[in-house]
């Protein structure tokens, strides 16, 4: 949805960055359960226009937020932030930006699908950190 390419059925991807989150995956999954449940009315107003809402939640606490992970790279191009306590998580982004650019990576894409190259010269079994 956020790089402009949704269809009717496009799945809406979600992180949630939270304080005091079960430390589960299912816990988690359960409380967004609840979430979603209360957006009921409004997805089904949704779906009578014919659209199809998933969500694909991810909630991480502050702390695990903070650590770069692959899922970001696209996030940095791509994000459309709804809510950020202090800029706190447009902050991550930044850095990662940021870093990006000191290595020269680039997005490709690839018909329909974008890879990242990291760097132009990099050389097999190298290490890259972001």
């Amino acid at each position: 949805v956020a790089r402009g390419e949704a269809r009717r059925d496009s799945d809406i991807d979600l992180l949630v960055v939270a304080e005091d989150l079960p430390r589960g995956r299912f816990e988690r999954q359960d409380l967004f359960m609840e979430v979603e449940e209360s957006l009921r009315p409004l997805i089904e107003e949704a779906e009578k226009l014919g659209y199809t809402i998933e969500f694909s939640p991810l909630l991480k606490t502050p702390e695990e937020a903070a650590r770069t992970t692959p899922l970001y790279l696209d996030m940095v191009e791509d994000a459309v932030i709804l809510y950020d306590r202090g800029g706190f998580f447009q902050g991550v982004l930044e850095r990662l930006r940021k870093r990006l650019e000191e290595l020269g990576a680039e997005r490709v894409k690839c018909g329909k699908l974008w890879y990242w190259r990291l760097k132009r010269d990099y050389k097999f079994g190298e290490v890259i950190e972001l």
